[in-house]
């Protein structure tokens, strides 16, 4: 994997792309530790013009442009906000009318590495690769099954699925990351089964076989060790379609929830004022271009230049 992503360096295109990834990573890590402003702080002149004071300007309620971009990016690239399950405990000790509260508040705040986009493309390729090699190296009847219902799964357009698991399970980036894996998963899968399907008959998978080599064991450490490079080009353009999807769920007012701002919710809030304060749309516009044409020109350059290693 690692050889595979450093080779992206021999291609100018790639390049390009990762700076434009590598340069929103930053942002999103800088704004952990400072912004010019707090994000949801009113406090300012409402629909202002960038300026020496705002760079960005400031949105319809006065709040800085530039911080709620740079907090923006955080959630989608380096952060997972788990969901509020608790806030008091109370304990009654044998013996006592009295009850201990125990605050735990604090597990409200907790989050884990990585952003929503990045565990939503994640969770597809471990789904999605599973049942692909699954179906292409078993054949048969496993292979009818578990592609049947993986079409079932592709006759429905993304946004409906999306609404269907928001509209079951709430809002919430863990949400988000599982609409995001249902959506994604087949598409993997069907890359996963064509390249089983072709991997399986060469001369080194009939030698593993021969030796007595269990079925898991060809799956997992011949077959998807020289899958890997289709299967690491796609999940990069999957990340820039999971981005996608973030914000266009955002704008319809059923993306990631508050307090941290969503690009997507900040052109949904802007567009009404676009005639009045138009940078407030472009902006959060061109972050979510920037960052998904960066994953893409990635892409093309890892690919490009895998492709040319393999041959």
């Amino acid at each position: 994997m690692w050889s595979n992503f450093t080779v992206v360096f021999d291609s100018r295109i790639g390049t390009i792309g990762l700076l434009m990834v590598l340069f929103w990573v930053t942002v999103s890590i800088v704004s952990l530790f400072w912004t010019p402003y707090s994000p949801n702080a009113t406090d300012f002149l409402q629909n202002q013009g960038p300026s020496l004071e705002h760079p960005m300007g400031t949105d319809h309620l006065g709040r800085d442009m530039l911080s709620r971009l740079m907090v923006g990016s955080q959630v989608i690239l380096i952060k997972t906000r788990l969901p509020k399950i608790w806030t008091d405990l109370s304990i009654t000790l044998p013996g006592s009318a009295e009850e201990i509260t125990f605050n735990l508040s604090l597990l409200n705040k907790w989050v884990i590495p990585g952003g929503v986009a990045i565990w939503g493309v994640i969770g597809s390729l471990l789904i999605g690769v599973t049942l692909g090699l699954l179906a292409g190296y078993k054949s048969g009847r496993t292979d009818n099954t578990i592609m049947q219902l993986l079409d079932a799964l592709i006759a429905f357009p993304r946004i409906v699925l999306y609404l269907v698991v928001i509209a079951a399970l709430g809002q919430g980036d863990l949400v988000v990351i599982l609409a995001i894996t249902m959506t994604g998963a087949p598409g993997v899968a069907r890359l996963a089964r064509g390249l089983a399907l072709d991997i399986k008959t060469r001369d080194y998978i009939q030698a593993a076989q021969t030796r007595g080599e269990r079925g898991l064991y060809v799956m997992f450490r011949e077959i998807l060790p020289n899958a890997r490079g289709p299967i690491l080009v796609d999940a990069m353009l999957r990340v820039g379609y999971a981005i996608f999807a973030i914000a266009t769920l955002g704008f319809l007012g059923i993306g990631l929830p508050p307090p941290e701002p969503d690009w997507g919710t900040m052109v949904s809030e802007a567009r009404r004022y676009i005639w009045v304060n138009p940078a407030a749309v472009l902006w959060p516009s061109l972050a979510i271009s920037t960052l998904v044409v960066g994953l893409n020109l990635f892409a093309d350059g890892l690919n490009e230049e895998t492709s040319r290693y393999q041959k």
